[in-house]
């Protein structure tokens, strides 16, 4: 397979696109975890079937000093002991938003979510998982393909 449209076309044709996302992406993400931050992007790429984004957030995860082992269990997350609450809180939720056409449980993703995040870090946090599935929908769309390198 290949890229339906190359990257840097799309990107030429519509320059505020990545400038947008990747800024909205670094505020969302400012006041969160770094490694909560890249569980969530992989999962909602996986989630979504982004092989180009679960490549690339792997890779920064375990150059941020993810451990393979939390990467590699990660969508079993629900039946592993080691997720701490608080990235259990932001899996659901990254879960929940990221399978809306599935009508998840998005009340009891809710709940667990106020338990060990504050508001602010509830709008980050929302926002960040919004931020990855618009990218992993354009990588999706145009068949972006990973490097073979990460």
């Amino acid at each position: 397979m290949k890229e339906r449209i190359a990257q840097a076309t799309i990107y030429k044709s519509i320059p505020a696109l990545p400038r947008h996302l990747i800024a909205l992406g670094q505020d969302a993400a400012k006041d969160l975890e770094p490694l909560l931050v890249h569980l969530v992007k992989l999962r909602a790429s996986q989630l979504n079937g982004c092989g180009f984004c679960q490549s690339m957030h792997a890779h920064e995860a375990r150059t941020d000093g993810e451990k393979q082992q939390r990467l590699d269990l990660l969508p079993a997350w629900q039946e592993m002991p080691f997720f701490s609450e608080r990235e259990r809180a932001a899996l659901a939720w990254t879960e929940a938003l990221t399978n809306l056409p599935q009508q998840p449980d998005i009340e009891a993703a809710w709940g667990l979510l106020q338990t060990v995040f504050d508001q602010q870090e509830i709008v980050n946090l929302t926002a960040t998982i919004s931020v990855i599935n618009a990218w992993n929908r354009i990588g999706v769309g145009f068949n972006f393909l990973p490097s073979a390198t990460n």
